[in-house]
This record gives C-alpha cells, sequence and structure tokens, in this order.
C-alpha cells in the first residue's frame, strides 16, 4: 500500500459497525415514541427495547417470562471493570516489556493483532508514549470504575439482557486489543521523554477532569439512596439535583463521552480508529441517556424541563 492511500483495518469495520447500530438504533428508539401505545405489546418491538434497555430503563417494559429468563443483575456491572483491569494491566505489562525489554509479543496475541491491524492507515502516525499513555488511563479509569460500583453504586434489582452482558465483557476485551494496536501505526525512534508533546497534557487534563466529574455525579447519585451515615435507606428511584445534572439528566453518560475523547487527544487526534470508538461511545451513551431521561420526563411531572438528556444545551 503506497502512502497516502487508505485501506480500513478491521478494527475500524468493527467499530464503525458497532457506532452504526447504536445510531440506529438511538434513531429507531426517538421514532418508536411517537407510535401509538397499541404498538408496545407488538413483540418485535418489546424485543428490540428488551434488547437496548437495562436497570431503572426496562422495570416498567411488559416482557414475557422467557425473555425474564434472560435478565442478569445489572450490579454486575463490576465484572466488566474488573475484566476491563486485569486485561489491560496485562497487555500493558506486555507493552512495556517489548519497550524497555525488547520481547516480542505472545505468538497468540501477535496473530490477533495481525488480524485487527492488518490494514492501517499510513497517514496516521501515534507515537509509542501515546499509545502507553492512553493504555495508563484506561487502566486508572477501569479501576476506579470498579472501586465506585463495589462501594459507592447502590444497585436497585434492576436487571440487564445477557446479550448486554456478553458484549459489554467483549468489549472492554476488544478496546484493549485497539490500543495495543494502536502501536503499529507507531513512531518507536527517540526516548518516550523526547516525543512528550503538548496533546499529551491536553488529554491528560481532559482526562482528570471528566473522571472527577463522573466520580461526583456517581457520588451524588448513590447519596439519594444513602442516609448520612452512608447506609442505604432506599432503593426507589429519585431525581437527581446537584452538580452537573442540573444541565443534563444524565451527566455520567456525558463523562463517559469526555474521557474518550481525552484518550483520542492523548493520541494526538490522528488515530481514525479511535475516533470510531468515540462516535461509538456517542451514540451508545446517548442512547442510554435518552431512555433515562424519557423515563425522568414521564414519572415526574416536577422535572426540570430545561434539562437536556446528555450533552448541555445539545442533546
Amino acid at each position: 500500500m503506497t502512502r497516502g492511500s487508505f485501506s480500513a483495518s478491521l478494527t475500524d469495520v468493527l467499530w464503525s459497525f458497532l457506532a452504526s447500530c447504536f445510531l440506529l438504533a438511538f434513531c429507531v428508539h426517538k421514532i418508536s415514541t411517537h407510535l401509538p401505545r397499541k404498538y408496545e405489546t407488538c413483540r418485535l418491538y418489546v424485543l428490540f427495547q428488551d434488547l437496548i434497555r437495562y436497570g431503572k430503563t426496562k422495570q416498567n417494559l411488559s416482557r414475557d417470562d422467557w425473555l425474564r429468563a434472560l435478565d442478569v443483575p445489572k450490579r454486575w456491572f463490576w465484572h466488566f471493570y474488573f475484566i476491563s483491569v486485569v486485561w489491560n494491566a496485562f497487555l500493558l505489562s506486555l507493552y512495556l516489556n517489548s519497550i524497555f525489554q525488547h520481547q516480542s509479543y505472545p505468538s497468540w496475541l501477535t496473530g490477533i493483532l495481525d488480524i485487527l491491524t492488518d490494514a492501517p492507515n499510513t497517514d496516521s502516525h501515534v507515537p509509542q508514549l501515546s499509545t502507553l499513555l492512553v493504555q495508563l488511563l484506561l487502566c486508572f479509569h477501569s479501576l476506579r470504575r470498579l472501586l465506585e460500583c463495589l462501594f459507592v453504586s447502590v444497585f436497585s434489582d434492576g436487571a440487564l439482557h445477557v446479550v448486554q452482558y456478553v458484549f459489554g465483557v467483549c468489549y472492554y476485551v476488544i478496546l484493549g486489543l485497539t490500543v495495543l494496536g494502536s502501536d503499529r501505526l507507531g513512531e518507536g525512534t527517540g526516548s518516550l521523554l523526547s516525543q512528550l508533546d503538548w496533546f499529551h497534557v491536553a488529554g491528560s487534563a481532559l482526562f482528570i477532569w471528566a473522571s472527577l466529574m463522573q466520580h461526583q455525579s456517581t457520588v451524588l447519585l448513590a447519596g439519594l439512596r444513602t442516609g448520612k451515615s452512608g447506609s442505604v435507606e432506599t432503593l426507589a428511584h429519585r431525581v437527581p439535583r446537584g452538580g452537573w445534572f442540573e444541565l443534563v439528566s444524565c451527566p455520567h453518560y456525558f463523562a463517559e463521552l469526555l474521557i474518550y475523547v481525552s484518550l483520542s487527544l492523548a493520541f494526538g487526534g490522528v488515530s481514525l480508529t479511535w475516533w470510531l470508538v468515540v462516535l461509538y461511545v456517542l451514540f451508545n451513551q446517548a442512547l442510554a441517556a435518552q431512555l433515562c431521561h424519557d423515563l425522568y420526563v414521564s414519572k415526574y411531572e416536577s422535572y426540570p424541563r430545561h434539562r437536556k438528556a446528555f450533552i448541555p444545551f445539545v442533546l
């Protein structure tokens, strides 16, 4: 492939496909909200809603028993982050060994990366420092979310579909491979310190700010169910207030998007693959936020009408 040409890798195709699926799901949901109520009992409609909803947005969905049999507890969210921490820490260790000890990846990992990154865009060059930084930030993000799930969040008896559960597990595995595969676009010359650029600092700063914003939102949500002593007093859903909740119904989802934007910035903004990941996160989180927002608006007559669902003043 000559310089200046373009050919999508398998990871590009995969993330484009996932982004398209969630964009389509978001559009279909928006259209379905204007359908007559008689269609809410349609089997295809129920199956679609069952696959895109989880937690509190699934509770009022009229489902057959066989669909309920496919539920797993929403509190199992911590499994995703545990897998992410272990898997991405493992990939990070391999990457550090390849940089400082010049050790090759295991043959099975090399084979997977060969398949995923078989046709990269040669116009994009990602410094090794960017790959290392994104791996570190992703590990930190997963560890924080794991600790929040275990020690901060208060989960009700909400559920998610087993397909969503399997998807969540696979997602963090593929995400780690996507980060590691970016090094195949990389420039390995010079020391890591010599590769330091403004976008590494800017990306890290945005990551920290968005992480603090997400943590604050998680604490505020947990506070709706706990007393001053920190003990759980109720599992009921209440209107969240304070912080960024005054602008949007789901600031924790907006923060998730900003976190992935910060990682793309840490890549110098030159990784097409990672921008496709950002697109996927945008549509995925927009759908989840819209479902929550619709629930709040329909359930609480006094719900603030100025609040957007996801992005302040926009969506």
